[in-house]
């Protein structure tokens, strides 16, 4: 593990391995930079950073103002800063959950040093499709997160903590995967400390959740779409985000390629490692 430079008073965690073409691998919420333990080993001939995102893992966890501190825009001066620092040139950008939306954030801010994206949901689109019935009994964490009560109950409560993400890791894979207990307890242990798992809610507070996101959006004029290539990967077994809504995706990037992923639930990067691996090499070689 490495620390990065101060940007806004936080410092970020990350692993780096490999030579070669930069890759940046950002995880998802409840996660850390180890979602990628399989892809990274998949990556060789790659330099290849995982940072922890702030407020997660080792990164730096302050109990500030999430408007400006956990944002989407926030968390992507962290990121950037830690390219910059890291003197990365065409970077590919690969995220899952608020790593594809950070990801997705970077590439619109700073197409300058991005290379290409490889994301999984979520991603534009969606619109008022997530205030209907089946979607509101999936987001219904959201609207919990904001609240106090949120905090009372699991802040620094190691079997609460350990229940609830429990409950998430289980409810969100696919069919064929199950989080071991080892992995579990080891991710529990991460936001079991004392306002860790307040600093780990500070995305939704800031109101860069899905839903808030998906009511806002408009399909920009064609000049307004995102023209970093971007690779999608959309699992077949996400609850959170059915497949029918990749289908306004070229409302909103001038450069897309959907692949399906068959067997996946929301934890792409654990659920298909290989594929994931693949389509980040793929985005590197184009």
């Amino acid at each position: 593990m490495q620390t990065s430079n101060a940007t806004d008073g936080f410092r970020l965690a990350y692993d780096r391995a490999g030579e070669g073409p930069p890759v940046v691998l950002l995880h998802g919420w409840p996660g850390d930079r180890a979602d990628y333990r399989f892809v990274v080993p998949r990556l060789t001939g790659h330099d290849v950073v995982v940072p922890d995102l702030r407020g997660f893992g080792d990164s730096d966890k302050h109990l500030a103002d999430p408007a400006t501190a956990y944002s989407a825009a926030a968390q992507a001066r962290g990121v950037v800063a830690l390219i910059e620092e890291l003197s990365l040139r065409d970077v590919v950008l690969a995220g899952y959950d608020i790593g594809s939306r950070i990801a997705q954030t970077i590439a619109a801010a700073r197409p300058d040093v991005v290379r290409a994206l490889v994301v999984a949901p979520p991603l534009p689109g969606i619109g008022a499709r997530i205030l209907e019935p089946g979607p509101q009994r999936e987001f219904w964490y959201q609207a919990f997160h904001q609240l106090t009560l949120a905090e009372q109950l699991i802040d620094g409560r190691p079997d609460a903590v350990r229940d609830y993400l429990a409950h998430f890791w289980s409810h969100w894979s696919g069919p064929s995967f199950e989080l071991a207990d080892p992995d579990l307890d080891r991710l529990a242990g991460r936001y079991a400390a004392p306002g860790a798992f307040t600093a780990s809610i500070g995305w939704y507070r800031a109101g860069a959740g899905s839903v808030a996101r998906s009511l806002a959006e408009q399909a920009p004029p064609p000049a307004g779409r995102l023209h970093v290539p971007t690779t999608v990967l959309w699992p077949e077994h996400d609850p959170l985000f059915p497949v029918a809504w990749s289908d306004r995706l070229d409302e909103f990037l001038s450069a897309v390629k959907l692949r399906h992923l068959p067997l996946a639930g929301h934890f792409a990067p654990l659920e298909a490692p290989d594929v994931f691996a693949a389509e980040i090499a793929a985005a590197v070689a184009a």
